[in-house]
């Protein structure tokens, strides 16, 4: 789906940053009028790391005229792998004053801000309230959630990426958007992981090279947003698997017509089980699997799950299942793109319906 450029173009560009983006203002669909809609724009990046070192240098390339850093982080020699905006010389300094520094090098019409602070809950909407949109490159869950919510209430796009080894996911998540349906975080991921259930980059390790990829992935689906042009990754994830070098699209928006999968209430899915088996996948996190759920589900994390589709095995009759019913329909789409045929259902208000209906004292067991 196309969308409305996000950004009011600026009035001129200065004749050096004419010809420096010469070559960008030849493509017909971003011309000089996108230029000047990028020479207008405000990104804030959160994180100058892997994923955001790379995103700095290229929206910068790109003509974006301000840029705001935040990260409150000092560069370490272990960052130097990947983190591709940093040299040697730069251990021990801020890492938001060094990325500007490069910035301003490769692209002097360009304002930066930096902002050398750590975003918390209490702070996201105040930090990132005077940007046009936001890209995400931050390395811990908490803080993906924190500016998550800011966006949402911002009603902000945020364009999202996140590397682990040689596995990367690219989303766009927007509250409001000016068409379309709202696709927000939450609706995929609606709580953080309990703490020591997903692995970071220092215990599993990550491809250097591979934060580059995502990270100049995010700043094409920014200027696509900036620009108004192509069709962002709104109700979508692209999921890439660098190892085998294959990348494949989960839906993520709800489907509408005949696309959309059957529902099935809570009696009628104790009729189910009553009469066959069926395959009951809970996408829940593990704690939330641990506090009660349907006799016989299968524990399968919705992360865990759209990292690989094609390798969940299905049999029968499937009903998949989360809390309130998002993240089940997410596992839904995955597992019907990857599984043409399978007998895929969800649960009508998924858990909190099915435990409403037969309490532990009573009903199904």
């Amino acid at each position: 789906m196309a969308f409305p450029p996000l950004v009011t173009p600026a009035a001129s560009l200065s004749d050096a940053e004419r010809v420096r983006t010469a070559r960008q203002s030849r493509l017909t669909e971003i011309a000089e009028i996108g230029q000047l809609r990028l020479a207008a724009a405000r990104v804030g990046v959160l994180g100058a790391g892997g994923i955001g070192s790379p995103v700095t240098l290229y929206l910068a390339s790109a003509g974006v005229g301000t840029i705001g850093i935040i990260d409150d982080d000092v560069v370490e020699r272990s960052n130097l792998q990947r983190q591709i905006a940093f040299g040697t010389a730069d251990v021990g300094r801020p890492k938001a004053t060094v990325a500007a520094e490069r910035v301003r090098a490769l692209a002097p019409d360009t304002r930066v801000i930096e902002h050398r602070t750590r975003l918390t809950d209490s702070n996201a909407q105040e930090l990132l309230g005077g940007y046009d949109l936001i890209i995400d490159g931050s390395d811990t869950f908490d803080t993906r959630h924190a500016v998550a919510d800011a966006c949402d209430a911002l009603g902000i796009p945020l364009v999202w990426g996140s590397v682990l080894r040689f596995d990367a996911q690219v989303s766009v998540f927007w509250s409001r958007p000016s068409a379309g349906s709202p696709v927000r975080l939450r609706d995929v991921f609606p709580e953080p992981p309990a703490a020591g259930t997903v692995p970071s980059c220092a215990d599993a390790g990550v491809l250097g090279s591979l934060c580059g990829q995502v990270g100049s992935m995010l700043v094409t689906e920014a200027v696509k947003l900036i620009c108004g042009v192509g069709e962002p990754l709104l109700g979508r994830m692209l999921v890439i698997d660098a190892l085998s070098g294959r990348s494949r699209e989960i839906p993520l928006a709800a489907p509408s017509g005949p696309g959309r999968l059957p529902l099935v209430s809570p009696a009628e899915l104790a009729a189910l089980i009553a009469e066959a088996p069926v395959t009951l996948l809970d996408v829940r996190e593990p704690d939330e699997y641990a506090d009660g759920t349907i006799p016989g589900a299968r524990s399968l994390p919705l992360g865990t799950l759209l990292a690989d589709p094609l390798a969940v095995e299905l049999t029968g009759t499937v009903v998949v299942f989360c809390q309130q019913g998002p993240r089940a329909r997410a596992a839904g789409r995955a597992l019907a793109a990857a599984h043409p045929g399978a007998d895929l259902r969800l649960l009508a208000g998924s858990y909190a319906a099915w435990s409403a209906s037969f309490a532990p004292s009573g009903g199904l067991s």
